[in-house]
C-alpha cells in the first residue's frame, strides 16, 4: 500500500489541487483509524486531556502541513519513483534527528547505513545532471521532515504514554484541522491576492476544499485514503505490535525496490540506470538496519 502512494497521488494530481489532496486523505485516514485508536484508549482506561492535544497539533503540523505537503510537491514536480525512493530514506534521517535531540547512541550498524543511503540519494539524485531540482529539494525536505516527526512523535508519545496508533490517528485529525483553517485562510480576499500576485505561490491561492469530487474522482480518493494513508499505517502499527519494530520498518526497506517497478507498470515512468543502481545501494543501506536493529533487540530482550 505504501509503495503505490506516490503513483495514486500523481494520478490523482492531475484532478486536485495538492494540498486539497492532503486534506482530503489525511481526513479519511483519520475516520479508518479512529476506532482503533479509540479501542487502544478503551482497553488501558486513558483519557486524552490538554497537554495530549497540544503534542498532536505539534506533531500534525510538523507531519501533515510541513512534511506531506513537502511530498505532495514532490510529486507533482518530479517522477513518483524518484519521490518513493527520496521518501524512503526518512528512517536515515530520524537516526540522525535521534542522535542529535534524543541523544541516542548511533551503532556501528547505523553509521553505515546512513554512509551507505547517503551515497545512494547522491547517486539517485545526480547532482551534476539535475533536470527537475524543484521536485528532488521537495523530496528531500519531506524525508528530512518526516524524520524529525518520527523522533518528536516517538518522544511525546513514550512521554504521555501513548501507543503508535492512537499517536497516529490523533496526529492525523489534528493536522486536517489545521490544514483546513489555512485553507480557509488562503480565501480571505487580501491574502488571496498578495499569493495570487507571486507565480510561485499562485496554486496555494484560493485552496479548494470539496471542489472537484464527483462519483468518477471518488474510487481515487477512497484507495488514497482508505487503502495507502489509514489502511497503510494501521497494517504497520498491527506489525509492530504482533512482532516488533525492525520487521515493521521493512516497510521502508521494501518501498524503494517496488515502488519504481509499480511506477513503470502503471504510469510508464521510466526507470534509468543510475536509479536502478541507486536503489540498489539504499536496499543495502536499509538491510545493514535491518540486521543493526534486530541485534539491539535481542540484546534488549533476550530469548
Amino acid at each position: 500500500m505504501f509503495s503505490s502512494m506516490e503513483i495514486a497521488l500523481k494520478v490523482a494530481g492531475a484532478t486536485f489541487n495538492p494540498i486539497q489532496l492532503n486534506l482530503i486523505r489525511f481526513f479519511i485516514g483519520a475516520l479508518v483509524l479512529l476506532p482503533f485508536a479509540n479501542k487502544a484508549l478503551k482497553a488501558t482506561g486513558r483519557k486524552l486531556g490538554k497537554k495530549d492535544w497540544h503534542l498532536f497539533f505539534l506533531t500534525g503540523f510538523l507531519c501533515v502541513i510541513i512534511s506531506m505537503s513537502l511530498f505532495q510537491l514532490a510529486v507533482v514536480a518530479t517522477k513518483a519513483s524518484t519521490v518513493a525512493v527520496l521518501f524512503s530514506c526518512n528512517p536515515v534521517f530520524a537516526l540522525i534527528f535521534a542522535f542529535l535531540i534524543l541523544r541516542e547512541r548511533l551503532g556501528r550498524a547505523n553509521l553505515i547505513a546512513v554512509t551507505i543511503s547517503i551515497i545512494g540519494l547522491l547517486v539517485i539524485i545526480d547532482p551534476l545532471h539535475l533536470t527537475r531540482p524543484l521536485g528532488i529539494v521537495f523530496g528531500l525536505l519531506a524525508a528530512v521532515t518526516f524524520g524529525f516527526y518520527s523522533i518528536i512523535s516517538r518522544y511525546g508519545s513514550t512521554k504521555q504514554g501513548l501507543n503508535g496508533i492512537v499517536m497516529t490517528c490523533y496526529t492525523f485529525i489534528a493536522g486536517t484541522i489545521e490544514l483546513l483553517v489555512l485553507s480557509l485562510v488562503t480565501h480571505i480576499p487580501l491574502i488571496a491576492n498578495y499569493l495570487g500576485s507571486i507565480p510561485s505561490l499562485k496554486t496555494f491561492q484560493n485552496l479548494p476544499i470539496l471542489q472537484h469530487i464527483t462519483i468518477a474522482s471518488l474510487p481515487m480518493l477512497l484507495y488514497l485514503g482508505v487503502c495507502v494513508t489509514g489502511g497503510g499505517f494501521a497494517f504497520y502499527f498491527l506489525a509492530m505490535e504482533k512482532s516488533n519494530v525492525s520487521t515493521a520498518s521493512l516497510v521502508f526497506f521494501i518501498k524503494p525496490g517496488l515502488a519504481p517497478i509499480l511506477a513503470a507498470i502503471l504510469i510508464g515512468e521510466k526507470i534509468t540506470t543510475l536509479t536502478i543502481i541507486g536503489i540498489i545501494i539504499i536496499l543495502l543501506g536499509s538491510v545493514v538496519t535491518f540486521i543493526g536493529n534486530r541485534a539491539k533487540e535481542e540484546v534488549i530482550i533476550p530469548k
